[in-house]
């Protein structure tokens, strides 16, 4: 595994060796992966990091070539495929351990842990301060990267902190004096900094300079700032001043929970609001996130780590706004408690409500406090509490997104995700220890599965795996078992049940709300649109949308994109709980008809504007239920549009038909698939989903959809090298057609025989199959499939050298496909005659043929074939001697077959590095 490093110019090693990182834009690309190690970055985010608020219009392009070469860069730092696509994101899989600013922050965080003794910390805080290597992302610029550098600079001066403290709580002064005095000349205002030098420095017998050195922070603080020393500060100096031991003093109410043991990860979550609040502006922070999901815990720890920046003291009030037990607390009730905190006596209270509101907003006005409002119901509990005047700050826990906050005071979005596989597996080790994990590696990643991320359900599985001694295999398997996951996540008491920290939640929703939240389970996923959910529960889509807003500000589903909506899988098994036990069986069938319905007939609708000459669905579809409402798509870019952000949830909802016995949905949704994942070139899910159609096809006893998946399934065959299955697929096809007299069908047969001759270079066979198929076709009357076999001839004739006879034949076949209007078909055969051009040494004629098909295949979005003409575009420029063209198109047909994760990415690949200029 490789070294990543951030912490000063932006460098990679292997095995000792510097790998070539390439130049600051793609440095850049490469930074903005590792700074979320392990995550999915979108693109958009991206391109934001790398390009600013204004990128170019080529940027998505370029990223794309950047993102290629960072991928060989990771495959030179022994990660080879670490670099995933993910819908519209990337994600650098590496071990965050390897990239220095991670590793930073987990050392920083192990040596925070109870129990580590003062020489443990200061050995971890060292081993922290020596990642750094200078100006973090040295010679890179832009907006994102001098903000990030800016919050991992304060992070480093707060380590050097934490970790002179401990040095001086070993006695070891000297060095402390070296580094921190270099440090807080770099931060003047870091008064923490100045704080632990002036300790150091009376601790090693020089009170005068650090006096000296108060002086002049004071200065300073006055002059840039128009404020005096913060307490602490003040104190340190008031002890010095009079000859007394250093030591840190503290002054105002502590009041925050004890720190969560074993708290791991949320690294970018910590820098998230290690940023907000360096912002001077920043009042409030919401963190906001489904039961579970560890909000409390990530405030409380932040919060301790950074409590020295608020000398006068830390507010923690538990808002009970989900309690199950205690009734919510008003602000009323939780500002009395703060007043007490900051030393007003009972006596001196203000009487009424907005009196005291008014003495506490006060008191915070000329202090420095941070106030922890946890766990908050709405935004009107929190409105009151919140500080009024700069310099403190509220951090606020809730379940809801508490928008209204956002909107009026001026507060800080932080949305809380679930926690990354390797954070998971962290969290276990931390709770059951390295030894007792890495025993069971395979039960580990099952629990980690069945607790999908969620660090209360972690917490649980670990504390029964500690009091039971239960082999982690056994646990796993429990969590396994269908429909009994939540009775597994039970701890006995209230707060330690996932299903009853959920029902919380839920008891807070209207009762429309409970419905859609309950039939959202019954979606196969993995995620569903606004339209979809509408014909899920019947509902119109106005009424729809205003219901999942009211599950999402509640955290029990997620607005993974503008109208897309994902459940957890644990809230998912609690929802279908729920929908079993209060919706009838009616209900559910008759929810599920109008979904499936809805897919059905917007992806079949979908495949008519992509392809619009093919022929009919064999297996007709039957009339749309009452109140589903599939999507009404205008041209084929919307139905392109709609076909590749539903493709995994078709993909999803064609194993879901056949495995709950709707045979025929099955079967349809395939075939209404096919087009899209032809010219996107995906063809393992493909052959996915045409074996479970024909398994499908066999218990409808339906013939000649058995024929349709035979074929379909041969196809792939043919493409995996897969001859003899191919050929046994297609012979099945082919006695099915022949016995119920199909013409059509023998002849698409004929024509799958010749590509599957044609992949083994028997190309007379292939030629001989393609003339069978167009006089079947010419039988049918059927004239696209005249046009398509008229093409296969003439391709199958190119690969004999007969480029004369193939260009007669191409051409026929051209003609026929314009007057049909058929454009897929007139973009294959461009590419045809641009072959036989090419091979005849007619170099300009053949590229002009290849820009004739990039356009068409470019119009209809048929992304694969694009490829195709790109790699033959570049044959042809390379052979008329103009390399830097051919590498141009080569290089964007890799770009695209990279981002589809296709195999003919490796071919495209070679032929780069074997041209000229590569050498």
């Amino acid at each position: 595994m490789g070294d990543f490093r951030l912490l000063g110019p932006v460098e990679v090693y292997h095995g000792g060796a510097r790998v070539d990182v390439g130049h600051p834009r793609q440095r850049t690309v490469l930074a903005a992966l590792l700074a979320d190690a392990g995550r999915a970055v979108p693109v958009g985010t991206l391109i934001d990091r790398v390009w600013g608020q204004e990128p170019p219009r080529s940027a998505r392009q370029s990223l794309h070539a950047h993102l290629t070469r960072v991928r060989q860069v990771v495959q030179r730092a022994g990660a080879p495929g670490a670099l995933v696509h993910t819908s519209d994101s990337y994600r650098l899989d590496v071990d965050p351990a390897t990239v220095d600013v991670h590793r930073l922050a987990e050392l920083t965080g192990r040596s925070e842990q109870p129990g580590q003794t003062a020489e443990q910390r200061v050995a971890l805080l060292r081993q922290g301060l020596a990642l750094w290597r200078g100006e973090p992302l040295a010679g890179l610029g832009g907006e994102w990267v001098t903000q990030t550098r800016q919050i991992w600079r304060r992070r480093y001066a707060d380590t050097a902190v934490a970790w002179a403290r401990a040095e001086l709580a070993v006695a070891n002064p000297g060095d402390v004096i070296r580094v921190v005095g270099d440090l807080a000349a770099q931060f003047p205002l870091h008064e923490a900094l100045a704080a632990v030098l002036m300790q150091a420095l009376v601790a090693a017998g020089r009170p005068a300079e650090a006096l000296a050195h108060y002086a002049a922070v004071r200065r300073y603080l006055i002059d840039e700032l128009g404020t005096e020393p913060g307490a602490d500060l003040q104190a340190v100096h008031r002890v010095v001043l009079r000859g007394e031991a250093p030591g840190g003093v503290r002054s105002g109410p502590a009041q925050l929970p004890a720190d969560i043991a074993g708290f791991c990860g949320r690294t970018a979550h910590l820098a998230q609001l290690d940023a907000l609040h360096d912002r001077e502006s920043a009042r409030a922070v919401v963190v906001s996130g489904m039961a579970g999901v560890g909000k409390t815990a990530l405030a409380v720890h932040w919060a301790h780590t950074v409590a020295g920046r608020f000398p006068d003291g830390q507010l923690y009030v538990n808002l009970r706004g989900f309690d199950a037990e205690e009734a919510v607390l008003g602000p009323a009730d939780a500002v009395r408690g703060f007043l007490d905190a900051l030393g007003v006596p009972a006596d001196q209270l203000p009487p009424g409500r907005d009196a005291q509101l008014g003495r506490y907003r006060t008191l915070l006005a000329d202090r420095r406090v941070l106030v922890v409002l946890d766990n908050a119901r709405d935004a009107e509990q929190v409105r009151p509490l919140l500080p009024a005047a700069p310099g403190s700050l509220a951090l606020v826990t809730s379940r809801h997104q508490l928008t209204g906050l956002l909107a009026t005071a001026d507060a800080q979005a932080l949305p809380l995700d679930i926690l990354t596989d390797g954070e998971a597996r962290e969290l276990l080790v931390r709770r059951l220890g390295r030894e007792r994990v890495d025993a069971e590696p395979a039960a580990v990643e099952e629990i980690i599965a069945a607790c999908a991320g969620l660090p209360l359900a972690l917490a649980i599985t670990a504390a029964r795996a500690r009091q039971s001694r239960f082999p982690l295999a056994a646990l796993a398997a429990e969590l396994a078992e269908e429909g009994h996951r939540l009775d597994a996540l039970d701890t006995g008491d209230v707060a330690g049940r996932v299903r009853s920290v959920f029902s919380w939640s839920y008891d807070a929703l209207s009762g429309a709300a409970q419905r859609v939240f309950r039939l959202f389970s019954l979606h196969p996923g993995p995620s569903a649109s606004a339209a979809a959910v509408a014909s899920l529960t019947g509902l119109r889509p106005a009424g729809t949308r205003r219901l999942l807003g009211e599950l999402t500000r509640a955290s029990l589903l997620t607005e993974q994109l503008p109208g897309r909506y994902v459940s957890h899988d644990l809230l998912r098994a609690y929802a279908a709980d729920l929908t079993t036990g209060t919706d009838s069986a009616a209900e559910r069938d008759a929810a599920v008809r109008r979904l499936l319905d809805h897919y059905l007939h917007t992806a079949y609708a979908a495949d008519r504007l992509l392809d619009p000459a093919r022929g009919a669905i064999e297996l007709p579809l039957a009339p749309v239920a009452a109140d589903a409402r599939p999507e009404q798509l205008a041209d084929r870019q919307a139905a392109t549009r709609w076909l590749t952000a539903e493709h995994p949830v078709l993909l999803a909802t064609v194993k879901y038909t056949a495995e709950t016995g709707h045979d025929a949905y099955t079967w349809q949704l395939t075939w209404s698939l096919s087009t899209y994942l032809d010219r996107r070139g995906d063809g393992a899910a493909r052959a996915a989903a045409w074996q479970t159609a024909l398994r499908a096809a066999e218990r409808l006893g339906d013939r000649t959809a058995q024929a349709r998946a035979h074929t379909s399934i041969a196809h792939t065959h043919t493409l995996r090298g897969q001859y003899a299955d191919s050929i046994a697929a297609l012979q099945q096809a082919l006695d099915l057609y022949t016995a119920i007299g199909h013409r059509t069908g023998q002849a698409h047969t004929h024509r799958n025989f010749a590509h599957l001759w044609g992949h083994q270079r028997r190309y007379d066979a292939a030629v001989d199959h393609a003339r069978q198929a167009l006089a079947l076709y010419r039988a049918a009357a059927d004239e696209r499939g005249q046009a398509d076999a008229l093409n296969q001839v003439g391709w199958y004739l190119a690969m004999l050298g007969r480029y004369d006879e193939a260009l007669e034949c191409c051409r026929h076949s051209l003609a026929l496909h314009e007057r049909l209007g058929n454009r897929a078909g007139q973009a294959h055969v461009w590419d045809s005659l641009g072959y036989a051009q090419h091979r005849l040494g007619r170099h300009d004629e053949a590229i002009e043929c290849y820009d004739h098909a990039l356009r068409l295949a470019g119009d209809l979005g048929d992304r694969y074939n694009q490829t195709q003409s790109l790699t033959h575009l570049g044959d042809a420029q390379l052979a008329a001697g103009r390399v830097a063209r051919a590498e141009r198109a080569w290089s964007e047909a890799l770009d695209i077959l990279t981002e589809l994760g296709h195999a003919d990415a490796e071919e495209v690949r070679r032929k780069l590095a074997a041209l000229p200029s590569a050498r």
